[in-house]
């Protein structure tokens, strides 16, 4: 038996809600070479409740508050643990969880523990067997307590209890594409993540940030091309060298020690551009790449629906909804009549998919929460368009060919909603049909911020539905010249050398809607993660984008002038 490491990876502070934590390490065993881990040594997890110092806590037994877990070889030595939920390894007669009050401070240690393991790969112990192999737990307090405080402890703050209902205010980060850097460039890539991490410090009368939203890109599996061999990660050795390189950065890992942090995935996790037809060209690259993100990004947030990648959260009493718009997107190259990008339609009730879990989601919270805004992140942009991927102005007789028709070629092409006009009309009908109100599409991806306003028009005006989409990226992208140009994107739906106003059914020629346009305004193409300020008070989202030394960026506001800050009036709620 060999002694306590601190985790070679983490820890991250993962799915946190009001009375729990989700707790995320990686261990190493001494035998372990890259992606060959050593078969005759089991690693186990070792976590404790401190305080300031660093001195576990005790329960009134004066039993220290610590627990085991498991780290499992086939998601790479990695594992979680629910504080708050979960006991210890086995146990029986413990103490139990350990009780997290709501929005308070804790602050835990975690550490590694390597057992011999005489079994072959293919036979496994139970929770029971494993935990008699390991010493008692009260032996383990002096030696986690021996560990260097950078390297195994963590911060983390409980959520609001949300039987209070919707807290005055809210804050929180966003941020999405994160590439890596090549050579000397790699401190680049994670020099912006150091000013993220002061947000969850109090400043003055600046309200900490609650948690971190990444929203895609948090590695790039091609570092230059799908079609480009060089720096293309399609073992699974390439990808954990890929997530080692992000997660161990050390402006990275302290932040995840720090934020609460939630994380879905866009292409660049797997392939440039990836969507489900390339499965038939090569299955063993999605096997390989999503092996590598359930063990690395998606372990620790919420299992709200199993297995499946999307899912939703809530936050201070507001709700968010993450949706997969990568694994789940199919594109039939014949017509865009029949392209999906939240997975098929729903044939069975009994199976629903997931745009009807998310239409579902969303009328549950304008039932129960009133107009109390609605996060929807995706990682692809839902507005603005790009420009050359706009619907355009022509005359149909029938609006739905415009959706289906125009612009076909460009569409076609687009790795983002314009490709899924399907997917987008669901929604948006839905949103429009049922007045969801105060949706905030949260998105990533095109690497330059901006903020899109969008309006539900009819024949009578303005449907009084307000709907936004807050982008930010990139956190680190050395080469704007190559994209993200803001003259690229729709300004105004309406204008007709732009024109990109989305009919929904019911819309007819002559008529002026029902029709959802938009306009955009904001961009830049610093790097930058933006920090979102929600105030139940005066009904508005206050939008910051900040740069890679955590300083404003001033951006246009819609009337076309400089501020440092976008207040985004909502529609008020209780």
């Amino acid at each position: 038996m060999s002694g306590l490491r601190a985790p070679q990876l983490g820890p991250i502070v993962g799915h946190t809600a009001h009375d729990r934590c989700r707790l995320w390490i990686r261990g190493r065993a001494p035998r372990d070479e890259g992606v060959h881990l050593g078969a005759e040594l089991r690693t186990v997890g070792v976590i404790g409740v401190c305080n300031e110092q660093g001195r576990l806590l005790k329960d009134a037994s004066g039993q220290p508050w610590a627990y085991y877990f498991r780290l499992h070889r086939e998601f790479d030595r990695t594992g979680t643990f629910v504080l708050g939920q979960d006991v210890s390894l086995g146990e029986q007669d413990g103490p139990g969880p350990f009780p997290l009050e709501p929005d308070t401070e804790y602050r835990v240690r975690l550490a590694t523990l390597t057992v011999d393991d005489p079994l072959p790969d293919a036979e496994s112990l139970d929770d029971a067997d494993l935990a008699r192999r390991l010493p008692p737990l009260v032996h383990m307090g002096e030696l986690l307590e021996g560990l260097e405080r950078e390297t195994c402890e963590a911060r983390l703050r409980t959520f609001p209890d949300p039987a209070s209902g919707p807290v005055e205010e809210l804050s929180f980060l966003i941020g999405s594409c994160r590439y890596p850097g090549l050579l000397w460039k790699v401190k680049e890539a994670d020099r912006i993540l150091a000013p993220m991490i002061a947000h969850f410090q109090r400043q003055g009368s600046r309200q900490p940030a609650r948690f971190t939203m990444m929203m895609g890109d948090q590695i790039y599996a091609d570092k230059f091309n799908r079609h480009l061999p060089l720096g293309r990660a399609d073992t699974f050795e390439e990808m954990q060298s890929r997530y080692h390189e992000a997660l161990g950065a050390p402006n990275m890992r302290r932040l995840l020690q720090r934020s609460s942090v939630f994380m879905i995935l866009d292409d660049h996790e797997i392939e440039d551009n990836w969507s489900q037809d390339r499965l038939r060209d090569n299955h063993h690259l999605f096997n390989i790449a999503i092996g590598a993100y359930m063990s690395y990004q998606w372990s620790h947030g919420p299992r709200t629906y199993g297995r499946r990648l999307y899912y939703h959260f809530e936050c201070g009493g507001y709700p968010f909804f993450v949706v997969d718009t990568r694994t789940q997107r199919y594109r039939q190259r014949t017509g865009l009549d029949d392209n999906h990008l939240l997975g098929r339609p729903t044939i069975d009730p009994a199976h629903p998919g997931q745009l009807d879990r998310l239409l579902d989601w969303l009328s549950a919270q304008q039932r129960d929460r009133g107009n109390a805004p609605k996060f929807l992140v995706t990682s692809s942009v839902f507005a603005p368009s790009p420009i050359d991927e706009r619907l355009g102005d022509e005359y149909f007789e029938e609006p739905a060919k415009r959706r289906l028709l125009a612009n076909h070629e460009q569409r076609e092409a687009s790795d983002s909603w314009p490709a899924y006009p399907r997917t987008r009309q669901a929604l948006l009908q839905h949103i429009f049909d049922h007045r969801i109100q105060n949706v905030v599409f949260l998105s990533g991806d095109v690497h330059c911020a901006n903020i899109a306003e969008l309006r539900f028009e009819t024949d009578a005006g303005d449907a009084d539905l307000i709907a936004y989409d807050v982008t930010s990226s990139a956190l680190y992208w050395p080469f704007p010249f190559a994209d993200g140009d803001p003259n690229g994107f729709v300004h105004d739906s309406r204008q007709p050398d732009q024109y990109d106003g989305f009919p929904l059914e019911g819309a007819t020629p002559d008529s002026r809607g029902p029709v959802v346009h938009y306009r955009a305004w904001g961009f830049s193409q610093e790097d930058n993660f933006c920090r979102l300020e929600l105030d139940k008070t005066r009904h508005r989202l206050r939008v910051r984008v900040l740069d890679s030394r955590g300083e404003t960026v001033k951006v246009t506001d819609s009337g076309g002038r400089l501020v440092q800050a976008n207040d985004l009036p909502l529609a008020p709620w209780p």
